[in-house]
């Protein structure tokens, strides 16, 4: 394995067991996280992306089970790890989540300093003493003011945007090498969201991990990640470095996604809005999985699966679109000069600010 590349994903097919039926919620994903970057994941709800990063610390659901493919960390299948034990020598230790709602991941009876000071504890190896110093100087990190006093408050005394800072306290305080954070600003509003943004993007900064973004908004993509990988359906269907996502898509799915921006919206015009809805992942799917979607579709979509092709070293994308044969299509005008209209916003302080 390259020694940029720091998780190395091969052949990933996740199953769930519902109800006598099986869902195929991850379709023979492959794809490389290189070392210190920001990788985003972005697509709709119910695409897989978080069954996919759920995958690298053990956490699938007790219905759930990868039936193909592999997980390289360190040298190490993950995959090869069959009981809790050995999940725990890389969840939370090596590979840190934080999730969307920071109240279903605090304890409500236990204090805030209580419980980072109980992951270093039992992570490092820690005394008491220690560990509650570092707490602090964690929580003072993390931007909350006068840690000290606040070391014995609850999580009902904090906003929701305070406790999103006191998760991500508790996820770096085991110096992990990656830390995913799933939809970590979803519950928040638009200005806690920018500053939480911005935290975690300094934080990976300060200690050196890499970042992996899941997220439906494409305005957090466009500020924080370097390389992007676009998910429907259970496949990745378009990865490429953030440059390249935003400024010359090649997927018809990555054109809607981009188009239903509500920052590109014009004054008195209907947002855009991808018509239909995504597949059912507990039938087959032949061909292209967007293609009833798509206004691109060609006949070949509907029976052969593309391929995922190259467009540079850097990009690719799993579309009939690119081949050769197929003929040559311009993108959607709402997304056509996306590099000025988001310049322009970005000046005006939209999509979160500068990079």
């Amino acid at each position: 394995m390259d020694e940029n590349i720091i998780l190395s994903v091969k052949n990933l097919e996740v199953k769930f067991k519902v109800r006598d039926r099986v869902l195929t919620a991850i379709r023979n994903i492959s794809l490389d996280f290189e070392d210190h970057k920001v990788v985003a994941i972005v697509g709709e709800s119910g695409s897989g992306k978080s069954v996919f990063t759920k995958t690298f610390t053990g956490m699938l659901e007790i219905n759930g089970e990868v039936t193909n493919g592999e997980i390289w960390f360190e040298g190490k299948n993950l995959l090869e790890n069959k009981k809790d034990e050995d999940w725990l020598k890389i969840r939370g230790k090596k590979i840190a989540t934080v999730f969307q709602d920071p109240m279903t991941s605090l304890n409500p009876v236990r204090t805030i300093g209580y419980q980072i000071s109980e992951v270093i504890m039992k992570h490092q190896g820690k005394s008491k003493e220690e560990a509650k110093k570092e707490a602090i100087e964690l929580m003072t990190r993390v931007g909350i003011y006068n840690a000290e006093q606040r070391y014995d408050e609850y999580p009902f005394m904090y906003s929701g945007g305070m406790r999103q800072r006191i998760v991500i306290a508790i996820a770096l305080a085991c110096h992990p090498k990656i830390l995913i954070c799933d939809e970590p600003t979803t519950a928040l509003d638009v200005t806690i969201q920018a500053q939480i943004i911005h935290l975690i993007k300094d934080l990976a900064k300060e200690c050196n991990f890499t970042t992996i973004y899941i997220t439906h908004d494409l305005g957090v993509v466009a500020n924080v990640a370097d390389k992007v990988a676009v998910m429907y359906a259970g496949q990745i269907v378009e990865y490429g470095d953030v440059e390249e996502i935003f400024y010359d898509p090649r997927h018809p799915y990555t054109w809607g996604l981009l188009s239903s921006l509500p920052q590109l919206g014009e004054k008195g015009s209907e947002l855009f809005a991808i018509r239909g809805t995504p597949p059912s992942l507990f039938e087959e799917i032949k061909g292209d999985a967007f293609a009833p979607r798509s206004d691109y579709s060609m006949e070949i979509d509907f029976i052969e699966e593309p391929p995922m092709f190259k467009v540079t070293d850097t990009h690719y994308a799993k579309t009939w679109l690119l081949d050769p044969r197929a003929p040559k299509v311009e993108k959607p005008k709402a997304i056509q000069n996306l590099h000025e209209k988001i310049l322009a916003l970005t000046a005006k302080g939209g999509i979160y600010g500068e990079r």
